[in-house]
């Protein structure tokens, strides 16, 4: 199957971007949602083939006490407390629908759902979770949904269940953990940087991590697309570095 290279975000210019890669992973649709007509500019002016993949609005899965909805313009209606940690509300539903729709106009396949370390883990967050992505699976009819849980849900046995259950990708840092594999037909890789803690961003990545990943890679390719999309710093120089490393071993 095809391996997929490129960046969490556009750290150069985009026209730049697109000489370099075909894939992207959208930031600025987790922190302010834009409009579909936004969406379909840009869909527009990349290449042809260009793939772009993207994270769900924030109010989905962080709470308005969250400080990154302290930066978001448009704020959405409903009650606030409804918002964020995947409950069932109609208030996260709807922007999960508002999401998909970005997601049509992008002609995306991913839609990535990051959870943070604050999502507490008992048996009340384990039923949101549960009846949010039994949901969200009807939603999102005919695009994949991939988790990033963080914090104590990283480990959860819980993730198992729901990659099976509903087809959702775990999403993991292939040098701290390993994916799940449900019933997904890709896997997704996010880098953030080797070190201590679930993050590193400032860690540039030396040519034997990037040839242990190519071995990771290799594990998953057979019978499922992956994706690598780097998070760091130098996530530009690395993430190209990595693709040519796959072409010259093609």
């Amino acid at each position: 199957m095809v391996v997929k290279v490129g960046c969490c975000g556009f750290p150069k210019a985009r026209r730049k971007y697109y000489e370099s890669f075909n894939l992207v992973e959208l930031q600025n649709t987790f922190y302010d949602l834009p409009t579909v007509e936004w969406a379909e500019k840009l869909r527009g002016e990349a290449p042809e083939g260009f793939e772009f993949t993207l994270k769900a609005w924030q109010v989905i899965t962080h709470p308005p006490s969250s400080p990154t909805w302290r930066k978001m313009r448009r704020k959405p209606g409903g009650v606030l407390d409804n918002y964020g940690f995947l409950k069932p509300t109609r208030e996260n539903l709807n922007a999960l629908e508002e999401t998909v729709r970005v997601a049509e106009a992008l002609k995306a396949r991913v839609i990535v759902i990051q959870t943070p370390p604050s999502l507490p883990y008992n048996e009340e967050s384990v039923k949101w979770v549960r009846e949010f992505f039994s949901k969200a699976s009807e939603i999102a009819q005919g695009f994949t949904l991939a988790w990033e849980p963080r914090g104590d849900w990283s480990k959860s046995r819980e993730i198992g269940e729901i990659v099976e259950e509903y087809g959702v990708a775990h999403v993991v840092d292939p040098f701290r953990s390993q994916p799940i594999l449900g019933r997904a037909n890709l896997v997704y890789f996010r880098l953030h940087g080797i070190g201590g803690g679930e993050v590193n961003y400032k860690y540039k990545y030396k040519d034997e991590d990037l040839a242990r990943l190519e071995g990771i890679v290799a594990q998953y390719s057979a019978g499922r697309d992956v994706y690598v999309l780097f998070n760091n710093v130098y996530m530009f120089d690395d993430a190209l570095r990595f693709k040519n490393k796959l072409s010259k071993a093609g």
